[in-house]
């Protein structure tokens, strides 16, 4: 199997741009080409503005800036032939056959035997873009196509035509799977493939009962929203990211590729509304607006969304609705079987999107599980539709549709009483379209916890955390609580962890499949002590941490961080006292606390303090390093990137980087069992600071920032009680400062500063609004 090494995108609109910069976070280089515009003095305007607008781009498209370095652009009609020594060659023009056609003629004249070609097409089947194309070509190409934005959103549909070379899919599936961290989904080759197939419809589905039935957008988000598992962007508010103004292309080339009996012909309607949103520049988040602007006019930004029976924007409301508190407590049939509005809504637009899903799926796709692997990570839904319908009840799903006259697919007959996913002697197994069941294949160097957890009991448990043996004498330690804030039961575990695996395992990896590592310590419990002036209780809440992070960063055996998602305060600093950290390339992490008016104590002062002051990277003397942590850990630094958190040291140069999330522990694991032989625990280190001259420095620096606005009174009553512990309070660089005076100097500092009632404002409002204070 060929390996890829360099790549080419023909095509830099926002597609090309975005594939172009995530295949760069995988270390390849890219050549990147565009037409020539008309007139133009810069023959390649187009590639080069697409890189500068990829730099200021929000989110990153890039892992690191300097990943830009590895774009080289061009134009088509002067550089076609910089593609010749690509590997792999991405098409990503305009969705029209005759211009794709016209670029496959060219590329196929410059290529080197062997290399593959695909096409990013959205909608267009393999076989029509193959029309007229030479045998040799056919053999080589087949469709890749990506979602936007192509670095966060994790499908990759894959679809061969019958002359597809085995070993082309084969090499494109483990480059985009291993490299570019895609969850790679083969589909049939049919109009719209899997995702757009269906979420297109269930689009669809949305806007036109909402209309017909008189919801507001914001009703209409709320129940299609996170009550079924869907992002609380819902319908109306996925439009406007994706854009108004490209729904009437997919639409028409969805409709003039469907045969005239499919279901969507009946939802392919523009309302009138829609129409002159877009003629009036209203297309979503990159225009004036869309269902939802902000409206900026008073000088403050209000969020407005607009009446669907007017088109006048009124401030935008929090709706309230009996069916979604009902499917708080009893799930998605209980949304579903309510009476309001709400209910009604939500069981028109999901019985008709599941079982469009459940009809089309032996049409699109190999199994159901590919249906809903799409579904997940091409729209981010928690649960595919088989898993929805799962949640339902087959047998009620189906009932209820021949009860409101809708046709019952074929599968839910094949389903009857049963469920289309099952365990099965600790196995995941899904309905086959047969009628059998099978084995829910994973990847090679796939291992998920949760089918550890199918075929296991955990060595120990409680309501914050659990352990769990992994396989070759390795246990995870795993955080379960909401956000997987850290609490005093996640401590014990802890605890409990370094008593077991030392007790008769190797090593310990640190792992959740949580959508975030950990948001931090329980603000809420220390809020709870702090307004009871339990001083006390905070005190050994801070000590049992540093307790519990030092018996890991001394334990007898190795252990290993294995980070996703964010790992802010609490959570980074259990990550400073791993032996080594691997972390998922979508990693946001940083010592947060001084934005909630504390500063880290659980030993990420002392950690960072002494991994600058070890980097070769810095600058000769006692107050680099000093100066760096202060920067760094003052102004609440995120890194947005694992490639970021290496530059800031919360990851070190030999930690490890997964661009898979389901590859993540079987990573970790195998870098723990790589540090079993020989390992020694490291030496407690001993570290000398500047003292207070450096902390009258450090002030200054603040004093300043205070002076031109970018610091609030609050910011320099913190910043001054960071400075005294960074500088070493009242010692100098003649004294050796042992790990515990670093511990001590934490402690007496969090506990000065969360006393504040500055800092007690902070909390609050963190926890009211998720948003950190200025004060």
């Amino acid at each position: 199997m060929a390996e890829i090494k360099k790549v080419g995108v023909i095509g830099a609109g926002v597609m090309g741009a975005g594939i172009a910069a995530h295949i760069t976070n995988a270390g390849v280089p890219v050549v990147l080409l565009d037409i020539v515009p008309e007139g133009a003095e810069n023959r390649d305007a187009l590639a080069e503005d697409a890189v500068k607008k990829l730099l200021k781009a929000d989110p990153a498209a890039f892992m690191h800036k300097r990943n830009a370095k590895l774009i080289t652009t061009g134009n088509i009609e002067d550089h076609l032939d910089r593609v010749a020594d690509c590997d792999w060659i991405i098409e990503a023009v305009i969705e029209k056959v005759e211009a794709k056609h016209a670029i496959y003629g060219k590329i196929d004249a410059v290529r080197k035997p062997g290399s593959i070609v695909s096409s990013n097409t959205s909608t267009i089947p393999l076989a029509v873009l193959c029309e007229g194309m030479p045998g040799g070509f056919a053999r080589d190409f087949l469709i890749t196509h990506f979602f936007n934005p192509p670095r966060y959103m994790r499908l990759l549909e894959l679809v061969a035509g019958e002359k597809t070379r085995a070993d082309a899919v084969q090499a494109v599936r483990r480059f985009a799977d291993v490299a570019l961290g895609k969850g790679v989904v083969e589909c049939k080759d049919t109009p719209g493939f899997i995702a757009n197939r269906i979420g297109i419809y269930w689009l669809q589905c949305g806007v036109l009962e909402a209309m017909e039935a008189g919801l507001t957008v914001e009703e209409a988000d709320l129940v299609c929203g996170r009550p079924m598992g869907i992002p609380k962007t819902g319908v109306f508010g996925l439009l406007d990211l994706v854009g108004l103004d490209l729904m009437p292309h997919v639409l028409g080339s969805l409709a003039g590729a469907l045969p005239e009996t499919d279901a969507f012909h009946a939802v392919r309607r523009e309302p009138e509304l829609i129409r002159k949103m877009i003629a009036d520049g209203y297309t979503g988040r990159k225009g004036k607006g869309g269902f939802y602007r902000l409206d900026t006019s008073s000088g403050k930004r209000v969020k407005e969304a607009i009446d669907l029976e007017t088109g006048a924007y009124h401030p935008a409301q929090k709706p309230r609705l009996d069916s979604v508190e009902a499917a708080r407590k009893g799930g998605l049939r209980a949304l579903m079987e309510h009476p309001d509005k709400g209910g009604r809504y939500a069981w028109r637009v999901m019985a008709r999107t599941l079982g469009y899903a459940a009809h089309l799926a032996p049409e699109i796709a190999g199994d159901i599980v590919a249906v809903d692997e799409a579904m997940r990570l091409g729209f981010n839904w928690k649960s595919g539709p088989f898993q929805l319908i799962d949640q339902l009840g087959a047998a009620w799903f189906a009932e209820k549709l021949k009860t409101d006259g809708l046709p019952v697919p074929d599968l839910l007959e094949t389903v009857g009483a049963g469920t289309f996913y099952r365990t099965d002697e600790g196995r995941p197994q899904h309905l086959t379209f047969d009628g059998g069941y099978a084995d829910v294949r994973r990847a090679t160097g796939v291992l998920l916890l949760s089918d550890v957890k199918l075929r296991s009991q955990p060595l120990a448990r409680n309501a914050s955390a659990s352990l769990w043996d992994i396989g070759d004498g390795v246990v995870c330690l795993e955080f379960h609580t909401k956000m997987n804030a850290l609490d005093l039961g996640t401590l014990a575990m802890v605890g409990k962890a370094v008593d077991i695996v030392a007790d008769g395992y190797q090593a310990l990896v640190i792992y959740n499949e949580g959508s975030n590592f950990s948001a931090g310590a329980n603000l809420g419990l220390m809020l709870f002590a702090a307004n009871l002036a339990a001083w006390p209780m905070i005190e050994d809440m801070l000590v049992r941490g540093q307790d519990a992070y030092k018996a890991l960063k001394y334990a007898p055996f190795p252990v290993v961080g294995a980070p996703a998602g964010m790992a802010l305060g609490g959570g980074c600093e259990i990550l400073l006292h791993c032996d080594a950290v691997q972390a998922h390339a979508e990693f946001y992490v940083g010592l947060v606390e001084t934005g909630v008016g504390v500063v880290p104590a659980w030993g990420g002062c002392k950690e960072m303090l002494v991994r600058w002051s070890a980097s070769p990277l810095r600058p000769r003397g006692f107050m680099p390093p000093v100066i760096k942590v202060f920067e760094t850990v003052g102004t609440a630094t995120v890194a947005r990137s694992a490639p970021e958190a290496r530059d800031l040291l919360y990851l070190a140069a030999d930690d490890g980087i997964t661009m898979n999330r389901d590859r993540l522990l079987a990573d970790a694991k195998a870098r723990a069992l790589d540090l079993v032989d020989g390992y020694t625990p490291p030496e407690p280190p001993e570290i000398s600071l500047p003292g207070p001259a450096a902390r009258v420095a450090l002030t200054m620096v603040l004093y300043g920032l205070r002076k031109l606005g970018k610091a609030t009174p609050h910011d320099e009553v913190v910043a001054k009680v960071l400075a005294g512990v960074l500088s070493g309070d009242g010692t100098d660089v003649t004294e050796s400062l042992t790990e515990d005076d670093l511990l001590a100097l934490e402690r007496r500092a969090f506990m000065e500063l969360v006393r504040h009632p500055a800092t007690i404002a902070r909390i609050e409002h963190m926890l009211d609004t998720g948003k950190p204070l200025r004060n």
